[in-house]
């Protein structure tokens, strides 16, 4: 079977959401998933669904506890992202995923902590069957042309417009 890439990008809610869904399917067929969180230390409800599903889905976070706002990323945050990044380029390589996601990798790439020849390159080692996605607002239109199937999620109307803040179980 041929692995296809994934690009889930755009400004509307669900990209993240929608990975894991693919991950809970590839679970529900015996296949394994590994998820590589950018930008993310917090704790998230899917970190604890993950436990669940072991051995079928493990995430690792490559970000600090708090969040990464656009023009304050850190010399730490960069750090994190390529450490994270070659943590992904092992686990794509090493034959024990059929799903491997690299969750905000877009975002990473547009706050100049990763470039894109760098994502590139990993992607280039993918093996036939794996299966690759890549989320994130602000996809880089090299990841575009490098995909086989791009969704963009367009929001139309959000809770948060009118002050909601994000739910345990929802959002978080």
């Amino acid at each position: 079977m041929k692995g296809y890439i994934h690009v889930y990008t755009g400004g509307g809610k669900g990209k993240t959401t929608a990975a894991l869904g693919l991950a809970l399917r590839a679970a529900g067929a015996g296949m394994t998933s590994f998820m590589g969180q950018f930008l993310k230390g917090q704790q998230y409800s899917e970190l604890k669904a993950a436990e669940l599903l072991r051995p079928f889905l493990t995430i690792e976070q490559f970000g600090r506890d708090t969040f990464v706002h656009v023009k304050k990323a850190t010399p730490e945050d960069r750090s994190m992202a390529q450490a994270g990044l070659e943590r992904m380029k092992s686990v794509l390589v090493s034959g024990a995923y059929s799903l491997v996601i690299f969750d905000e990798i877009n975002v990473a790439v547009a706050l100049d902590l990763l470039a894109v020849d760098q994502v590139l390159q990993v992607l280039a080692l993918k093996p036939k069957p794996v299966e690759v996605v890549l989320t994130g607002r602000a996809a880089p239109q090299e990841f575009i042309d490098a995909a086989d199937l791009v969704t963009e999620m367009k929001e139309i109307k959000h809770y948060y417009q009118n002050g909601t803040q994000a739910r345990i179980g929802i959002e978080k």
